[in-house]
């Protein structure tokens, strides 16, 4: 059995934003040569997400809108955490929510994805530089 792994770098401009990474994860499967197992793919922060659904910027939208009802960001004072200085409380929550990491199988050299899947990296507390992992195990 192989491996093989590689860091994805992200520096989201706005405080939140979702990328497709899915053009990224596949270039690392090919640079593995690895055409059967499974790849793991993880956010290496804790306010931030590596998620899979589809890539329609109507869903991307109604994320946003759910995830600010279910954890605003203001008022920032609501939280125990941000009474260490940080502003951030929020964003830990929806990573919670959104998740830490995805497992894709790989099949013939491809991910084995249903209809419409892809693989995303959800930043909720951007404008800095944060890193996703990519682990391919297999043969």
């Amino acid at each position: 059995m192989k491996s093989y792994r590689k860091e994805l770098w992200f520096n989201i401009p706005s405080r939140r934003g979702f990328v497709n990474i899915t053009p990224d994860v596949e270039l690392a499967l090919r640079e593995s040569g690895i055409t059967e197992g499974l790849i793991l793919v993880n956010a290496m922060h804790i306010s931030a997400s590596v998620f899979i659904n589809d890539d329609e910027s109507g869903l991307h939208h109604d994320y946003e809108q759910w995830l600010e009802k279910l954890a605003p960001h203001e008022p920032v004072s609501q939280y125990r955490h941000n009474d260490t200085g940080e502003d951030n409380a929020d964003s830990h929550l929806k990573r919670q929510i959104m998740g830490r990491e995805v497992v894709v199988a790989i099949t013939h050299g491809k991910l084995d994805f249903g209809p419409w899947e892809q693989i995303f990296y959800g930043e909720f507390d951007g404008r800095r530089r944060k890193r996703v992992l990519v682990k391919i195990i297999g043969e």
